[in-house]
């Protein structure tokens, strides 16, 4: 593997039997890091959405039953 920082990114240099699965997952990780990196979300609005999300979650799977 080759890491090479150029003046506006880094280039990852892998071998082409890199199994492509782990690769995706590699950089989803990035993807996230960079996205939250610019969030400027507090923790407490963090919760709040997921507790909004999976209260509409509820009502939508009791609803379906």
């Amino acid at each position: 593997m080759i890491i090479e920082r150029t003046k506006n990114e880094v280039i990852f240099r892998l071998s082409a039997n890199t199994n492509i699965d782990d690769l995706q997952d590699m950089s989803d990780l990035l993807e996230f890091r960079e996205l939250s990196n610019k969030s400027n979300a507090t923790q407490s609005d963090v919760d709040a959405l997921v507790k909004s999300i999976k209260k509409g979650r509820w009502a939508k799977t009791k609803a379906r039953i």
